[in-house]
């Protein structure tokens, strides 16, 4: 009598493992050095891995990294956003209040939609336009490496996400300087500052230093509402993956639900009902932001400066009108709903 062999999904059976961790490991390193870089030297830590990872882009097609350096950049990506679900609850978002919940949310649909009207106007693809209206529209790098996953797969669809996450940040970081300083001028009361930081600057990072820069109250009530942004990213995401997914006419098509944001959905649900403990909670948030390093760095690993470059100077004007118009048009609503 023969008996069955149980046999594990290629994914899982030890020498694929064995062919992917030189390339894991070589991202991890890098990520580490940027980490490293940033804490003792101050910046921007995505930043560090991303050009980091551009000097090692000699070893991209190594027969010993390439596998690990894709699978990093496109799994730990995914399990990275999955895990932003775990900051976010739904008494959060309520808190916020339904004016300013509105303004947020329509200042993030319109500024994806300018996107991809300047897009078409400088004649750039459908996907940059997307990809740069939603990343600075909803949290900056995460949101491109995000949308990225479920945009169509091509080495220049690649290069143009990396362009997106240098430029973001970079517009972030003069953002977090120059917007504190805008809302005093301005005369923002702490609810309408808190507001106008959290609704039109980037990245969280840049959101609680800029907050802060002008009371502790602020910097709080500020992270709010950027967590409201972040947690659009699902349905602006999943909405993108259906269109995206009808569009895709070669291959297999992607699944209609990609299993990054099931998991997102789940954790925001579970940590709404707290059943998440705050140090969890916490674990989480580091661990998400610590595998976007990571795949930061296998993404850098995979480009070079050269043909980031060949870009030219229209993604940078995109990304800069994009800026522009989210923060204009939270002030705008800000004054119209008489918070000024």
């Amino acid at each position: 009598m023969r008996h069955a062999t149980l046999r594990l999904p290629p994914s899982l059976q030890a020498h694929v493992w064995v062919e992917l961790w030189p390339g894991i490991l070589t991202a991890i390193t890098i990520a580490m050095a940027a980490t490293f870089v940033s804490e003792h030297q101050g910046g921007p830590q995505l930043l560090y891995a991303l050009f980091f990872g551009m000097a090692f882009n000699f070893a991209a097609t190594g027969p010993k990294v390439k596998a690990g350096i894709d699978f990093t950049a496109r799994q730990v990506l995914r399990f990275g956003v999955a895990l932003l679900g775990a900051r976010i609850t739904f008494e959060q978002i309520s808190g916020l209040g339904a004016e300013s919940v509105l303004l947020v949310i329509g200042g993030l649909i319109a500024t994806i939609l300018f996107g991809i009207v300047i897009g078409r106007l400088l004649g750039r693809p459908l996907v940059e336009g997307v990809l740069t209206g939603g990343a600075v529209a909803i949290c900056g790098a995460s949101a491109a490496l995000a949308i990225s996953a479920v945009l169509p797969k091509s080495e220049e669809n690649q290069r143009f996400t990396l362009f997106t996450v240098v430029g973001v940040t970079a517009l972030s970081t003069v953002a977090m300087i120059v917007y504190p300083s805008l809302a005093k001028a301005l005369g923002l009361d702490g609810n309408a500052a808190a507001v106008f930081l959290g609704g039109s600057i980037h990245d969280v990072a840049q959101v609680v230093a800029a907050g802060y820069l002008i009371s502790p109250e602020v910097g709080d009530a500020a992270v709010f509402v950027k967590l409201l942004r972040v947690a659009m990213l699902l349905p602006v995401v999943l909405v993108l993956s259906v269109l995206f997914r009808k569009g895709n006419t070669q291959g297999a098509k992607p699944p209609l639900l990609p299993w990054f944001l099931v998991v997102f959905a789940a954790l925001m649900v579970v940590n709404s009902a707290g059943l998440i403990p705050k140090e969890v909670s916490s674990v989480c948030s580091d661990l998400s932001r610590w595998c976007l390093v990571v795949a930061i760095a296998a993404l850098g690993v995979k480009t070079s400066l050269q043909q980031i470059a060949a870009l030219g100077w229209r993604p940078v004007l995109m990304m800069l009108a994009n800026t522009v118009f989210l923060a204009t048009l939270i002030i705008a609503g800000l004054y119209g709903i008489g918070s000024i």
